[in-house]
């Protein structure tokens, strides 16, 4: 979607939705950075490999061009439960994002929400900036050095404690909702060592929810498992009393909308072999939306992954690449 105002466009594409959550139910997407700007390159992210992996915080676009897009896509309904900073990189990244925030405040009672990977909350302005936010939504994926650095790939000034000692200062300065995801890959997090390592963590952060999580779509390596519902039900049990697995997908009715994207995406998975990126750019959505969209189809065995040159390519499943 752009928009126009005095003849020129203010706004590009960077809210979506509303799309399901598991977490937050109807989601109205606020995209604040450009794809895959990153903080870390994590090896079970459903977006492929971090293409730009930074600390620096920027202003990518104007904040007032987030703020009139989202007035416009809520003007049009349908209202969403939730209005959630998140998108195709790490939120925080965008050094506007207090006022965007500040500004959603103003222009609609809708509950604001944060998806963020923490690993920026040990600066005192980003903890800042999210104070106002009704929900944040930070991951903690790893127990020690050695695992986040395997796990989530960060920028090398990164460092597994000031990560989590941002996420326990977030906590004591916060007055809003915090839920933790963890997300746990099988041989690697999901073992019973780890699980008793990550709670002794989260013990110190004091999130109000744990959420369980697991890879439910292709990830950025083929080598980041999945881990089986009842291992991850669990597992989830050690790490807090108030820990949780995330919900698997509700199987919703098929719009005609969703329907034209499926005939559209096969038709171009039919000439020749696709990304992420590419299948959101050719249908004119979002690559969260463009993510299920393409799970939905592998589920069902329409279509198959292929990576090469450490690039996952989707393709019918009867196709050769």
């Amino acid at each position: 979607m752009v928009i126009f105002e005095g003849g020129l466009p203010i706004a590009s594409g960077r809210v979506f939705g509303p799309v399901f959550s598991r977490r937050l139910g109807k989601s109205l997407g606020v995209d604040l950075v450009p794809f895959k700007t990153c903080t870390y390159d994590c090896i079970y992210c459903q977006l492929g490999r971090t293409t730009h992996k930074t600390l620096e915080r920027q202003a990518f676009f104007p904040a007032a061009a987030v703020l009139r897009e989202v007035e416009v896509k809520l003007a049009a309904g349908p209202q969403p439960d939730y209005i959630t900073l998140s998108g195709s990189g790490e939120p925080t990244l965008y050094s506007e994002i207090e006022a965007v925030i500040a500004g959603l405040k103003k222009l609609t009672p809708i509950p604001v929400a944060v998806l963020t990977n923490g690993s920026l909350l040990y600066q005192a302005e980003v903890r800042r900036a999210l104070l106002r936010a009704d929900v944040v939504l930070p991951s903690l994926d790893a127990s020690d050095a050695d695992l986040f650095n395997y796990v989530n790939q960060p920028h090398p000034a990164l460092s597994f404690h000031q990560v989590v000692e941002g996420l326990i200062r977030f906590r004591e300065e916060y007055r809003g909702a915090l839920w933790l995801e963890v997300f746990l890959l099988g041989g690697v997090t999901a073992i019973e060592s780890e699980i008793r390592k990550l709670a002794g963590w989260i013990e110190m952060i004091k999130p109000d929810k744990i959420q369980a999580n697991t890879a439910t779509r292709p990830p950025a390596e083929e080598f980041a498992f999945a881990v089986p519902e009842s291992e991850l039900r669990r597992l989830a049990a050690g790490l807090g009393k108030n820990a949780a697995v995330i919900a698997p997908h509700r199987k919703a009715a098929v719009s005609e909308k969703a329907w034209l994207q499926e005939h559209e995406l096969l038709n171009v998975l039919a000439r020749r072999p696709v990304t992420l990126e590419e299948i959101a750019a050719g249908l004119g959505i979002h690559p969260t939306e463009a993510a299920k969209r393409v799970q939905e189809l592998l589920a069902t065995g329409k279509i198959r992954s292929q990576k090469q040159a450490g690039i996952t390519y989707y393709l019918l499943a009867y196709q050769s690449h």
